[in-house]
């Protein structure tokens, strides 16, 4: 990956850029657009890290986490979670690792902050993303959030 590429806090000055983002087409019904999560962010600042994904000066995504939620609060059983909450790789600017780095920079986030595994939930399905967190060693727990697949990574130190 270039030097270049960076996460940045999304301000009163990129906020427009950052709902210019656009997924593919395919993709709409998977993920939510950047505007809604920025609202969810903007609702849920104790629990929400939204970040842009710049390469250079260019917007090229939008990545969001959730930190220690329960996914049901009607099971005081259910454990405290962190995670991949959003990933929006801009349709003409995917397949070229920056989702992956958005994925890293999250986990890097999580270990900062002494979490020891990091979950994503995402819609099973044709142009979903499961083989791209399998690949990054995501693994499904037999759970759902909704209709989403709940996946988990463990978290090993950086060396």
């Amino acid at each position: 990956m270039p030097d270049s590429l960076r996460l940045a806090m999304v301000t009163s000055d990129n906020v427009e850029a950052a709902c210019a983002v656009k997924v593919r087409p395919d993709q709409d019904g998977l993920v939510k657009p950047v505007a809604w999560s920025l609202a969810q962010a903007y609702a849920s600042p104790e629990t929400a890290w939204p970040r842009l994904i710049v390469d250079g000066e260019r917007i090229v995504g939008f990545v969001m986490a959730f930190l220690d939620v329960r996914f049901d609060p009607a099971r005081p059983d259910d454990r405290l979670r962190s995670g991949l909450w959003r990933l929006n790789i801009a349709a003409e600017q995917q397949a070229r690792g920056y989702g992956r780095f958005a994925v890293e920079a999250v986990n890097d986030e999580l270990r900062r902050r002494g979490r020891t595994r990091t979950t994503v939930t995402y819609v099973p399905g044709a142009h979903g993303p499961e083989e791209f967190y399998r690949k990054l060693g995501f693994r499904a727990t037999g759970e759902l959030s909704g209709d989403q697949v709940v996946a988990e990574l463990e978290l090993r130190p950086r060396r």
